[in-house]
């Protein structure tokens, strides 16, 4: 091995010789193994380390069995099949009536014989054939015999009589697991073709297919064999549905003849409930949504259209009341919750069919065909949508607060809220009378945010350890700040959310209303002014700051709905605006609120924004804001931040000033920024000497040396390169005395740029007076010295940075 490769190279060398030694030492075991048994049993064959092992067998002897079974079972069917539809005709009365008494006869008697030999699978196979053979007995008597015969009919007693032949078949065989589901499968058909054959009408079927349904549900009480429970099953899901197709139907058609099949289906369902175990909860709700469509139905016939909906809602919740937990006629607690799913479900229906009042509520005056203030306003027309909306909401509410659980109350108050805001819709109310609803709906929902911990039926209150973290937990309230376990009091915190939310939605919508006429404008933010402010008062926690925050969009709504009427432009208006900024600074140190401050900061910078079309009044506008941030910088918790704000807003309004004057020259601009920042940067190094000059010096002179780099190169002409070049040289032998890295690498750099852009004109001509070949020959002399001296250049270089990096 070489060991003169790097470190890495060996060490990966040695780990891969360790590896091929390790292999080949576990095959010199293994063959050492076998050569031991070889040497110790010399008997018998032993095979060789690593032999391949010899594929099992794939099937069983009685996997391959049942196949060569039913192979042979299907063959000899179709053979029979075949037989009966083509070679019938070629025989006479006596040899038809011969063959099929002995081979009929053969194939029912010869499973008892193979039974009683053990031969189960045969017995099953030739039983099976012989079911088959019946059937095709009745094909073909139904020719021979019956031929004038109505064919339905005759199938429906042809299955009778082989349901009661099978079963007696099964019986007396009972190892035979065959016969038992063919008869249930038979008995599906005798009363229903029956009634087909009498042509007795839909109905008529469809309560055949009941009859027959409840009888499978008998089957399902018995204790009979499990595939005759599920063909059962089956028979009796499949003509249920039927029939329950048909009752509804029949329910919108002759709604009291629906109404009795919808319950006889029902009966079925809750009969099959008892015994089906896992689907029982399923067959409560199809069972209790066909009670629901037979009591409605007749109902829905009685009533006026607009009522049909109303008359489904009440009876889907009566049903779902009987979710309650209590024993209602001994019915078993999944098939309740069944009921409670299908109420449930009809009555979500209901409130579907009710939601689009709700939006035309809400968001029908943004719909605004007038500008505003025109005093035009869109009034909803009656009976564009029916008034029994407003019922239903109202009737899921009331369901919803008496479920007594925490999220029926968050339902209670999203659907009395949406009550609310269908209204104006529903009953065609004039505009002051949609407002007031509107401000109705926004004291509700307010109402409900501020007291989200009012007590729920059956549910605990927080003890007096959440209570008191919640009262430590600060203005922001115990729901942000500290994590609460139990599931009611999350369900209060949505609740009073969803109120707070409900009340900002209708708080909107009356805005948008509200602008079509002046007065309703300053009136309804009046309002909700106090509306705000009072659930400010009266809450806690986040819903406290959301209401402050949304009083403060009021009051600016205010200032603004002032200065429109006033006549006074953008500019004038967002001037207006900053007595918002300027009155909750003011009340900041005494309401301590973030939302307050955060909303009026927001209404200054839209304040601003409006003054951008009048550079004069901008440059007002941002000394104004400037002081605001001024004034709060005064509070110690807000200085950091304000403070920064408010220089940049001074400086912004001086920059702005100097544009409306006409000043072009870029020093101007920058050395009132550069000044009070070197000073600053001054004063931090004197109470921090550990402190770089980078950030304690490089953004002041960094202000005013890189724009003025930038104007030199741009505007060659003028003073301007010699005043900077020895401004730049001044802060070059200021760092180079002090030691300090920002000023000498700042002023040097730009010392140097001046100097080449001074020099820039006399090389130019300098080239240009030279021949072609003379500065190609100068770069490659210069490339020689450089790569000569590399060495030497190289350690200078790290001379020179490692005397930078000394420097502060």
């Amino acid at each position: 091995m070489d060991m003169n490769l790097p470190p890495a190279e060996e060490l990966r060398l040695v780990d891969q010789e360790l590896a091929r030694l390790d292999a080949r030492r576990a095959e010199l075991l293994a063959r050492r193994a076998w050569l031991l048994r070889v040497l110790y049993a010399p008997a018998g064959p032993v095979a060789p380390p690593f032999a391949p092992v010899a594929p099992g067998r794939e099937t069983s002897p009685r996997s391959a069995q049942n196949v060569l079974l039913t192979l042979g079972g299907t063959l000899l069917g179709i053979a029979a099949l075949a037989f009966t539809l083509v070679s019938w005709g070629s025989m006479g009365i006596a040899g038809r009536a011969a063959v099929l008494l002995v081979v009929t006869s053969a194939a029912l008697a010869a499973p008892a014989v193979l039974l009683r030999r053990g031969l189960a699978s045969t017995a099953e196979a030739i039983g099976a054939l012989g079911l088959l053979l019946a059937v095709l007995d009745a094909y073909a008597l139904r020719w021979v015999a019956s031929a004038g015969t109505d064919g339905t009919a005759y199938a429906a007693v042809a299955a009778a009589v082989l349901a009661g032949l099978w079963a007696g078949y099964g019986a007396v065989l009972p190892r035979l697991r065959l016969p038992v589901p063919a008869a249930v499968a038979a008995a599906q058909l005798p009363v229903p073709l029956g009634v087909l054959a009498a042509g007795d009408g839909p109905t008529a079927f469809a309560w055949a297919a009941v009859l027959t349904a409840a009888a499978d549900v008998v089957l399902l009480g018995r204790p009979v064999a499990v595939a005759a429970r599920v063909t059962a099953a089956v028979g009796a899901a499949g003509l249920t549905a039927w029939a329950l197709l048909t009752g509804g139907w029949l329910s919108v058609a002759e709604p009291w003849s629906g109404a009795a099949l919808l319950l006889g289906c029902a009966a079925v369902c809750l009969g099959a409930a008892r015994a089906a175990g896992p689907a029982a909860g399923a067959l409560g709700a199809v069972a209790g949504l066909a009670a629901v469509a037979a009591v409605g139905g007749p109902l829905r016939a009685a009533l006026p259209a607009a009522w049909a909906v109303p008359v489904y809602v009440v009876c889907g919740l009566a049903l779902a009341s009987l979710w309650r937990p209590v024993r209602v006629a001994r019915v078993p607690g999944a098939v309740r919750a069944g009921f409670g799913v299908a109420g449930g479900g009809v009555a979500a229906l209901g409130v579907a069919w009710a939601l689009p009042p709700v939006l035309g509520g809400l968001l029908g005056p943004a719909d605004r065909g007038a500008g505003i203030w025109s005093g035009v306003h869109a009034e909803p027309v009656p009976g564009g949508f029916p008034a029994t909306a407003v019922l239903v909401l109202l009737l899921a509410a009331g369901a919803s607060a008496v479920a007594g659980r925490p999220w029926g109350r968050w339902g209670a108050v999203a659907l009395g809220w949406a009550a609310l805001m269908a209204l104006p819709v529903c009953l065609g109310l004039p505009y002051a009378a949609g407002l007031a609803v509107r401000l109705v709906a926004v004291a509700a929902g307010l109402a409900v945010a501020v007291r989200p911990g009012l007590p729920l039926r059956g549910l605990p209150e927080p003890g007096p350890a959440v209570r008191e973290r919640a009262e430590a937990a600060g203005p922001w309230g115990a729901s942000w700040t500290v994590p609460v376990p139990s599931a009611p009091v999350d369900a209060r915190v949505l609740v009073g959310w969803t109120g707070y939310g409900a009340g900002l939605a209708a708080a909107a919508s009356a805005v948008l209303s509200a602008l079509d006429a002046r007065g309703a404008t300053f009136g309804v933010l009046g309002v909700l002014l106090g509306l705000f402010a009072a659930a400010a008062v009266a809450g806690a926690g986040a819903v406290r700051e959301a209401a402050a925050g949304a009083a403060v969009l009021a009051a600016a709504g205010l200032v603004g709905a002032g200065a429109a009427a006033a006549g006074l432009s953008a500019a004038g208006a967002g001037l207006s605006l900053l007595v918002v900024p300027a009155a909750t600074a003011a009340l900041a140190p005494r309401v301590r609120s973030v939302a307050v401050e955060a909303v009026g900061a927001g209404t200054g910078v839209v304040a601003v924004a409006l003054t951008a079309g009048r550079p004069a009044v901008l440059a007002t506008a941002l000394a104004v804001a400037g002081l605001i941030a001024a004034a709060t910088a005064l509070r110690p918790e807000r200085r950091p931040a304000a403070s920064w704000a408010a220089g940049a807003l001074f400086l912004a309004a001086a920059w702005v000033r100097l544009a409306v004057w006409g000043v072009a020259v870029p020093e101007a601009y920058t050395l009132p920024v550069t000044v009070p920042a070197l000073v600053v940067g001054f004063l931090r190094r004197r109470r921090d000497p550990a402190a770089s000059s980078w950030s304690a010096y490089g953004p002041g002179l960094a202000v005013t040396l890189l724009p003025g780099l930038v104007a030199v190169w741009a505007v060659p002409a003028g003073p301007r390169p010699l005043l900077l070049g020895a401004g730049a040289l001044a802060v070059t032998l200021l760092g180079a005395r002090y030691r300090l890295q920002a000023p000498l690498v700042l002023g040097g750099a730009v010392l140097v740029l001046v100097g080449l852009h001074e020099l820039a004109p006399y090389v130019a001509r300098l080239v240009g007076a030279l021949p072609r070949w003379v500065p190609m020959a100068g770069a490659g002399l210069l490339l020689l010295a450089v790569g000569a001296t590399y060495e030497r250049r190289l350690r200078e270089a790290r001379r020179l940075r490692e005397r930078l990096a000394r420097m502060r």
